[in-house]
């Protein structure tokens, strides 16, 4: 009985030290490399990195990209949870599958479907000379490829909590004489409000750090179109170390913020 539990105590210690082993050679070890890279030459050439006008145009054109793209994702995000958890229907599964379509396709080849649908080699590509109105290459383009790697994420935090509550209490309130809008806001948001969020925040990790998809549609026009990980790229290849890890420890803080979110939605989820 000792010796059993002997070795169970020195087989959890061991899992426990690989665990915090891998754990800080894989996670802890790059983000200190980041800041300590960022910072190597101290605050000032850190501040001048981050200031710069092609690093502010590169925040400003991650956040545009994110904050039409999250939105949009709620909204799609929602309206299918809705669908295929209230109601049963020819093509649900389908759906589903469409849903999930960003996680195995690699966001590289997503970048070049839509170079291929709206570059100078399709056919919609003379419409779009016609009004004026270029996607692959600018910034419509971005939104779109952020759009669609991150779309996944807010239906499938939705769908599992949805299905397990059932359609008793918005059938209730239907019969009490409430509308849609009414059964949605008062009845069916609160029971998914924190589930929803937990969404959000993993919707919008994933539009600021995209990279494949926004590689290929964006040109890398320094200036207009790189995002932030993009911006990162060109500074490390040009072998401006400090500056290309400064740019990075901005994106860092973001994360970390989102980081933060998370874990305090999921405590929410939790209880």
């Amino acid at each position: 009985m000792s010796s059993s539990s002997s070795t169970r105590t020195l087989s959890e210690r061991f899992l426990i030290l690989l665990a915090l082993t891998l754990f800080g050679v894989l996670l802890v070890l790059p983000l200190v490399t980041v800041i300590t890279q960022g910072l190597a030459k101290g605050f000032p050439d850190f501040w001048q990195a981050i200031n710069e006008d092609d690093t502010i145009a590169a925040l400003k054109l991650t956040l545009i990209a994110a904050g039409i793209a999250v939105p949009l994702n709620i909204t799609f995000g929602v309206a299918a949870a809705w669908t295929i958890t209230k109601y049963q229907f020819r093509g649900r599964q389908f759906l589903l599958t469409l849903i999930d379509l960003p996680f195995s396709i690699s966001p590289v080849v997503a970048g070049l479907i839509y170079v291929l649908l709206f570059g100078a080699q399709s056919k919609l590509y003379p419409h779009l000379q016609a009004i004026d109105f270029q996607i692959v290459y600018a910034i419509p383009g971005i939104i779109l490829a952020t759009i669609f790697v991150s779309v996944p994420f807010v239906a499938r935090e939705l769908i599992p909590i949805m299905e397990a509550q059932g359609i008793g209490e918005e059938e209730a309130a239907t019969v009490l004489g409430a509308n849609g809008w009414q059964i949605f806001y008062h009845v069916t948001l609160p029971n998914i409000k924190w589930a929803l969020l937990h969404g959000v925040v993993l919707c919008t990790a994933r539009s600021l750090g995209e990279f494949g998809a926004v590689s290929v549609v964006s040109g890398h026009i320094r200036g207009y179109t790189n995002t932030l990980p993009l911006h990162i790229e060109i500074l490390y290849n040009e072998y401006n170390i400090v500056a290309a890890f400064s740019v990075a420890i901005l994106l860092l803080a973001l994360s970390l913020i989102l980081l933060f979110v998370r874990q305090w939605t999921e405590r929410k989820l939790a209880h």
